[in-house]
């Protein structure tokens, strides 16, 4: 009898430990579904948001601060997670190569979503629809539309969706680092064209009497997401239920009317 008692006792301890053992290993196991970047996000208490700030309304300077429609959702972004959002300022064509080399965790830069581009990056959900336009000088006979722009002399934000745009129409194509300078070059009669999203567009042609913009756009409508290394499928999760959350209380629409009206101030 004894013998047996010990016997039954000792099958309990054994069921007791496969069951703690069978949950530190579950536990385990959901830790290192963790990605890489998401571990380091959670370890150092911040994540890095890059951007080209000069891209209005949806990102641009004031004074030593980054702000527009993209730092609204960024700033969501870290919220939702509880960790300290840093940001960092660079050239538009040089952030994918920043992101896959770890220098930044998640680009939001009215980054559209292209074929290309997504053999690189992990793509969010979108969050605006935008427009690629083109700017000409007033009183400009010779383009009257898109298919006018054949041969001549356009220019871009260079690594744009502009950019690969006006690669269909031309093959002289000057890159700025932003719309604005090539806005300039146009004004001052050494370009034909300017093609540049509809937003930013509307801005400088407001600010740049002499230019205007064309009522035919320079190509399909395009969308707007957020991007993360291939590997932060979590991270990816994370972004989508905050853009799910600002699409559904207006958030976002509220902030492009917000930032277009205060450039234009």
């Amino acid at each position: 009898m004894k013998i047996t008692k010990r016997i039954l006792a000792l099958v309990l301890i054994l069921a007791v430990s496969f069951v703690i053992y069978g949950c530190q290993s579950d536990g385990d196991a959901g830790g290192s579904d963790m990605s890489e970047t998401m571990k380091r996000i959670k370890d150092t208490g911040k994540i890095i948001w890059g951007t080209n700030a000069e891209f209005p309304p949806f990102e641009l300077r004031s004074g030593d601060k980054v702000i527009g429609v993209d730092a609204e959702i960024a700033a969501k972004v870290a919220e939702k997670l509880g960790v300290e959002l840093e940001v960092v300022d660079m050239e538009f064509k040089g952030l994918i190569n920043a992101l896959n080399s770890k220098q930044i965790d998640f680009i939001a830069a009215g980054f559209t979503i292209e074929p290309d581009r997504e053999e690189q990056v992990l793509f969010t959900d979108t969050y605006f629809r935008a427009v690629q336009t083109i700017i000409v000088q007033e009183g400009n006979t010779e383009i009257k539309g898109a298919a006018d722009l054949e041969g001549k002399t356009i220019g871009v934000q260079s690594g744009t969706t502009g950019d690969f745009t006006a690669e269909e129409y031309t093959e002289d194509i000057v890159r700025f680092n932003n719309a604005l300078e090539a806005s300039i070059d146009l004004k001052n009669g050494r370009l034909d064209a300017v093609i540049i999203d509809n937003l930013p567009a509307q801005m400088i042609v407001s600010e740049n009497p002499g230019l205007v913009l064309l009522d035919e756009k320079a190509a399909e409508d395009e969308e707007y997401a957020l991007a993360v290394r291939k590997e932060a499928v979590d991270l990816q999760k994370v972004i989508n239920e905050v853009i799910a959350e600002l699409k559904a209380d207006g958030s976002i629409e509220n902030w492009v009317e917000e930032y277009s009206l205060s450039l234009q101030d």
